[in-house]
């Protein structure tokens, strides 16, 4: 009876060993550089690089571990997994791995080292079954396990052949990546994961792909390849892969560059897309104060001029600001200064407490752009002059400027009694009698005269709209020009484009949400202050409408408050909207 008992058990042990064998029909083999692998557990469904098979053994749950079919594995990961007659054993050959399962004597030999078969192995209704974590770990595969939908997920690369360059002894890199996910939505941003490597470990030094895109926006399977080369110039095989994109949305082509662009990030599409998904733009709530207290001087007019003389005086008596841009249009290297003259029977005293200058230039948008950011930068400033009763000196002076060159400055001041102050340019040595000498200079159009506001707020509600919305700056409509009054010809004047104004723009707790500019008048180049930092726009060159949008700030909907800072640089068109864009959570 014992006999017969242990001939029987030999005899279904051969018969359960070479059901095995046949565990996986040849027609479900997948050979390919890559391979993703779908295993539902007690479902006899499964999905390799897109293709459903049919499972004689599907995946299972053991003793709390997943063990899965290893003829299938074996197949789809390019391993034999046969049986052998005379050692009544099974062999397993990953790269480099020898495994010999023998339920016989309830052992598995690795490389000639032992192991309890029952450990990583089991015999299930005729079809053999392996630990995953124990088989992955010699193929070098990657697997994660999905509770909610019992599904086992294993990325697969097969080992590099080894083959060397004959010249050199010297191996090919190996290209190899995956992606983060098994699929993506359109719209979705693509996740890379290079695993490229060099055998020699000497370093991968270029990548080259094809196909590959931050995001798609089509549904469909997407080729994606790759190759590397070593410092030794040795390229790799091409390797590809697909990117499944599913019909189903994420963010759409307009929205994709708003949520992922970083800030200073420049969206460029072209006008027609823009124009159509920004026209129609509701304001974004505002309360707006224009603060008086420091008055303006403004210095554009003549702004290029060809003769020697005072560009543009007033007095001043206080706090104040001196804005001037001008252009040599003399054919003489010239000489722009600042005089202040004191009429009074007492010493003045005018201190520095803010400063934009630059040196002069052929480029008008730099120079505007860089006197901004000077500006902008609120440094701190001391210096302070005294002028004596009936007495001119010069308050400030840049550098000497060629033809065609130009200059723009601020100056924050403060004084404690009335001075006179004059703007001028010559081409000869300055003294003290040279603002007596000049003559004035007449208006030929540009910005010319005082003005009693150089600041305005701008209190915003980003707290809860939800579309998208618009501030926009110089447009004379819905933000307009300051009024002031030219003393030279004696007649009401507007500050056009708000010129050596400094807009303060406050939201208390705002919104999730992306900020972004649009030159929609024009040329346009210069700073913007976002909470403290300088965000210049563009980084490089200029801004258009035609050109696209640039990324002034992202909020998470966390922040105390959001605070802009802008003054509208020389040399730039308007107007300029500011555009606000409400994010969601995507998931």
């Amino acid at each position: 009876m014992n006999l017969m008992k242990k001939e029987m058990t030999a005899l279904l042990a051969l018969l359960l060993f070479l059901v095995t064998t046949i565990g996986a029909p040849a027609a479900q083999a997948v050979s390919t550089s890559s391979s993703f692998i779908l295993l539902y557990i007690d479902k006899a469904e499964a999905f390799v690089n897109q293709e459903q098979i049919h499972l004689d053994s599907p995946a299972t749950i053991i003793d709390g571990s997943t063990f899965v079919p290893a003829k299938f594995l074996g197949d789809t990961m390019g391993f034999q997994v046969e049986w052998n007659d005379l050692s009544r054993t099974i062999q397993m050959a990953p790269p480099g791995y020898n495994i010999v399962l023998d339920s016989d004597h309830k052992t598995v030999t690795t490389n000639g080292v032992d192991i309890p078969f029952n450990s990583v192995a089991a015999i299930v209704n005729g079809k053999l079954l392996v630990k995953l974590t124990w088989l992955a770990d010699y193929m070098g595969a990657k697997y994660t396990y999905n509770s909610e939908l019992r599904r086992v997920e294993i990325v697969h690369f097969k080992a590099p052949e080894g083959i060397y360059i004959n010249q050199d002894s010297n191996s090919r890199p190996v290209a190899k990546f995956s992606t983060a996910k098994p699929t993506y939505r359109l719209g979705e941003p693509v996740k890379y994961v290079d695993l490229s490597y060099d055998p020699d470990a000497e370093g991968i030094v270029s990548y080259d792909w094809t196909g590959k895109q931050e995001a798609f926006f089509k549904p469909g399977s997407y080729p994606v390849t790759l190759t590397v080369k070593d410092r030794h110039d040795h390229v790799s095989k091409l390797f590809k892969s697909y990117v499944t994109v599913v019909n189903e949305q994420y963010l759409s082509e307009v929205e994709y560059p708003i949520y992922t662009k970083p800030v200073g990030g420049f969206i460029k599409t072209n006008w027609p897309t823009i124009y159509s998904h920004f026209t129609d733009m509701p304001m974004l709530p505002r309360e707006v104060k224009e603060v008086q207290g420091r008055s303006l001087l403004v210095s554009d007019s003549p702004e290029e001029f060809t003769t020697n003389g005072i560009l543009y005086q007033d007095n001043i008596n206080g706090k104040a600001r001196l804005y001037a841009d001008h252009i040599n249009g003399t054919n003489k290297k010239m000489t722009f200064a600042i005089f202040a003259t004191n009429n009074t029977d007492k010493p003045i005293t005018i201190k520095t407490t803010n400063k934009g200058e630059v040196y002069p230039s052929v480029y008008a948008n730099l120079i505007g752009s860089e006197a901004s950011v000077d500006f902008l930068l609120n440094n701190v400033y001391t210096d302070e002059m005294t002028v004596l009763p009936h007495a001119s000196y010069v308050y400030a002076k840049l550098p000497e400027f060629y033809p065609g060159q130009g200059v723009n400055l601020f100056y924050d001041v403060e004084t404690n009694g009335e001075l006179q102050m004059s703007f001028i340019a010559t081409d000869q040595m300055l003294t003290t009698s040279t603002v007596k000498d000049l003559p004035l200079l007449s208006f030929n159009g540009h910005v010319r005269g005082t003005f009693p506001v150089s600041e305005i707020l701008w209190k915003v509600d980003a707290s809860s709209f939800t579309k998208t919305s618009v501030l926009t700056i110089g447009d004379n409509k819905t933000d307009p020009f300051v009024k002031g009054y030219d003393v030279m010809r004696k007649l009401d004047v507007i500050n056009g484009g708000n010129y050596g104004v400094v807009y303060k723009i406050h939201a208390d707790k705002p919104r999730k949400m992306a900020v972004m500019i649009m030159a929609r008048g024009g040329v346009f180049k210069g700073p913007f202050k976002i909470n403290g930092e300088i965000i210049p726009v563009p980084y490089s060159g200029v801004l258009t409408a035609f050109d696209g949008l640039e990324v002034l700030a992202r909020t998470t909907g966390t922040e105390d408050a959001l605070d802009i800072e802008f003054t509208p640089p020389a040399g730039s068109a308007f107007p300029i909207d500011l555009i606000f864009y409400p994010l969601e959570d995507k998931k």
